[in-house]
C-alpha cells in the first residue's frame, strides 16, 4: 500500500510583507472568559470577563497567529485569576515571538452593602479593568468605575425648597506598588461624593441618604478634588487619574472634570 504524503500547509502569517508598516498592537478582543478576582478579605470572587490581547508586529512580518492567543487563554483550565496574568503575557511574547504584549481584562465585580439604618442587604456591581502589558517595561493599571450621587451646591443656595440632584460615574485609574483592593478604591470615592448609593433602601434609608446628599453638595469640581486628596494620602500609588462625570437632571448636557498625577 502506498502512502499518500502530506503537504505541509502554508504558513502564510509568516510570507515577508514589502510595505514596512510595524503595527503597534494586533490581536483578539471581546473574549467572554471566566475570571477569579480576590477580594479584601482574600477569597476568591468569580466573575465573567471580556478580554483583549494583543501584540506588536515587525513591520517584515505579514500577520500574527490570531489561534495562538486562545491556545494560550485556554491553557488555564478553563478560568484566569491576577495571578496568572504576568505568565500569560510572557507566554504571548514567546509564542507569538513578540517584544510587548498587551491584556486588558474587563469585568464586574460585586460588594455587598447594607442600607445605613435597617441594614438591608444587598449586592452592587462596579465596572473593573485589569491593564497589563509586558516588554521593555512592564505595567499594571487598575481601573474602577464608582456611581454616585451628587447634590449641585448653586441649586442648593439659590432654590427655596431643595435642590437638584444627578447620578455620577467617577472613574479611577491606578499604578500602585504593593496591594490595593477595589474596595480600598470604592470606599474612597463613596466618602468623596454628596452620598454613595446602596441596593436596598427602605423608607428611613431613603430619609437618610436625602438628607446626607443634601447636607454635602459637591459640584463636579469639588467631587475629583475630594477623590484626588485621598488618593494622594495613599502611599502605595504612585500615579492616577481621576475622571468625573455627572449626569445632570436638569441640563441636556453632561458636566465633568479630570485630575492626572503620579508617573
Amino acid at each position: 500500500m502506498t502512502e499518500t504524503l502530506q503537504t505541509p500547509l502554508a504558513d502564510v502569517q509568516a510570507i515577508p510583507d514589502q510595505r514596512e508598516v510595524p503595527i503597534a498592537k494586533v490581536g483578539v478582543q471581546n473574549i467572554r472568559f471566566p475570571i477569579a478576582v480576590r477580594d479584601r478579605r482574600k477569597t476568591a470572587q468569580h466573575t465573567v470577563s471580556s478580554v483583549d490581547m494583543s501584540v506588536d508586529l515587525p513591520s517584515h512580518f505579514k500577520g500574527t497567529h490570531m489561534s495562538r492567543f486562545m491556545e494560550i487563554l485556554n491553557s488555564h483550565d478553563g478560568e484566569i485569576s491576577v495571578e496568572a496574568l504576568p505568565t500569560i503575557l510572557r507566554t504571548m511574547r514567546k509564542r507569538l515571538n513578540a517584544a510587548t504584549a498587551h491584556l486588558r481584562v474587563s469585568f464586574p465585580y460585586f460588594m455587598e452593602k447594607r442600607a445605613p439604618i435597617t441594614r438591608a442587604r444587598g449586592l452592587l456591581s462596579y465596572d473593573c479593568v485589569f491593564d497589563a502589558s509586558s516588554g521593555a517595561e512592564d505595567d499594571f493599571v487598575l481601573t474602577v468605575k464608582v456611581p454616585v450621587t451628587t447634590v449641585c451646591p448653586c441649586s442648593r443656595e439659590i432654590s427655596a425648597r431643595g435642590a437638584h440632584n444627578q447620578r455620577g460615574i467617577v472613574t479611577v485609574e491606578v499604578r500602585f506598588d504593593g496591594e490595593l483592593w477595589i474596595e480600598d478604591l470604592v470606599e474612597l470615592v463613596d466618602e468623596s461624593a454628596s452620598c454613595d448609593l446602596y441596593p436596598v433602601l427602605k423608607r428611613s434609608d431613603e430619609k437618610w441618604v436625602t438628607e446626607r446628599a443634601y447636607d454635602n453638595p459637591r459640584f463636579v469640581e469639588d467631587l475629583v478634588r475630594e477623590v484626588t486628596l485621598r488618593l494622594r494620602a495613599l502611599t502605595k500609588v504612585t500615579w492616577f487619574r481621576v475622571h468625573v462625570v455627572n449626569y445632570e437632571s436638569i441640563h441636556e448636557h453632561d458636566a465633568y472634570a479630570q485630575v492626572e498625577e503620579g508617573r
